[in-house]
């Protein structure tokens, strides 16, 4: 069978990368360009790479309000799908570009595949950030979920989850393909410079954390965990783009607070280049994961990928990366007993920055098991067989 004519929809695409489900399109299409002619459309700046095409809102739709970032994604997607007259299958990424990928679906009478990075019914606190877009952010997921021809979930539980949430979809339609890392990329680099740099004591143990200020990847529970962990120890903290002005400042009050009451917080409020972020992964003793929602975890994948033990709650996809006492802790999640959490997260994250000698045999398990079971090479050839399959 001839190599088909793919076309990738996405909101994030480099350089404009913010987060796990843009990673994951940037290292797929490398991948899948050795295998296949692929196409990207995305949101933002023209892009100079050949074959990347970039979408902008129409003018009418494209106000100054978090409410319509939902009609700015619907408008984008009808652009993107009149784009796609001749591709042999279309493939899109998040609930910004799934519309886009029904209409081509429907215009153009071509496959369409949907890769499911989170859901956006187990996202509710997102109704504080888009207020009535969220009701069209669901909508834009749901009928693409329920007509698409073949859905990526991204771990286990996420398929499991959209079974839950969308049950008119056919389960046979639902095939896991996990997330990946390129080891080449993500691998240990230390230096103490880098960690100079940013005011991190590189004689001193610390605990990291990397992610945007949002609900679902729990930096409030972090930093409230932060005041049961021995104050000799650095907690080093890279978060910033708040979903709202209320997180952000719920944030902000509670990272004071450990500054008063704790001290040895170091705070990068900005987004940092993969080299710098590599670096202080590499100069961790303990990468934290708090989410309370995680379809996957690619920042876990990427702390592992350079040889940082790990912490993280068990929730969605994570047990699936995270291999209980070998290469990490997991803690359990519950929203009823958030004190609980924020004990239990102390006191593992204690554990090993007490311990560096366990947490560099943990870190080196997670490395190992990345090389040998999270390539994007065999990803790729994965997501391309289900494409052959939808086109005979």
């Amino acid at each position: 069978m001839a190599a088909p004519r793919v076309a990738v929809l996405t909101r994030e695409y480099p350089p404009e990368v913010y987060g796990g489900a843009g990673t994951h399109v940037e290292y797929l299409v490398r991948e899948l360009r050795r295998l296949a002619d692929v196409s990207v459309h995305c949101w933002g700046a023209p892009r100079d790479e050949p074959g990347v095409v970039s979408h902008q809102p129409w003018a009418a739709v494209a106000e100054p309000r978090p409410e319509s970032a939902a009609l700015e994604a619907m408008s984008i997607d009808l652009t993107m799908a009149a784009a796609l007259q001749g591709a042999g299958i279309v493939h899109s990424h998040t609930w910004y570009a799934n519309l886009g990928g029904h209409l081509a679906k429907l215009m153009w009478k071509i496959p369409h595949v949907l890769t499911v990075h989170s859901l956006e019914p187990l996202r509710p606190w997102k109704a504080e950030q888009l207020g009535g877009g969220y009701a069209l952010s669901m909508f834009c997921e749901r009928i693409a979920i329920e007509s698409a021809d073949g859905v990526i979930a991204v771990s286990g539980a996420v398929r499991q989850d959209t079974i839950d949430c969308y049950p008119n979809v056919d389960p046979d339609r639902i095939h896991v393909i996990h997330n990946g890392i390129d080891p080449e990329i993500y691998k240990p680099d230390p230096s103490p410079e880098t960690l100079a740099r940013f005011g991190i004591d590189p004689s001193r143990p610390y605990a990291f954390f990397n992610g945007r200020i949002t609900r679902q990847k729990g930096l409030p529970l972090l930093l409230a965990a932060t005041l049961d962990i021995d104050p000799q120890y650095q907690v080093v903290i890279v978060a910033s783009s708040p979903d709202t002005a209320e997180i952000g400042a719920e944030v902000d009050a509670l990272a004071e607070r450990v500054r008063t009451e704790r001290g040895n917080l170091v705070w990068i409020n900005r987004f940092l280049p993969r080299e710098d972020l590599i670096r202080l992964h590499s100069g961790a003793t303990v990468f934290v994961c708090p989410s309370i929602y995680e379809p996957f975890g690619l920042v876990i994948l990427e702390a592992m990928a350079c040889e940082t033990a790990v912490v993280a709650s068990r929730v969605g996809g994570i047990p699936e990366i995270v291999v209980e006492g070998e290469s990490g802790y997991l803690v359990d999640y519950d929203a009823d007993e958030p004190r609980a959490f924020t004990t239990a997260l102390a006191a593992r994250i204690q554990e090993l920055l007490s311990d560096p000698a366990r947490a560099s045999k943990m870190g080196k398990a997670g490395r190992q098991r990345v090389m040998d079971r999270l390539g994007w090479p065999s990803i790729a050839a994965r997501t391309l067989d289900l494409y052959n399959s939808l086109l005979q």
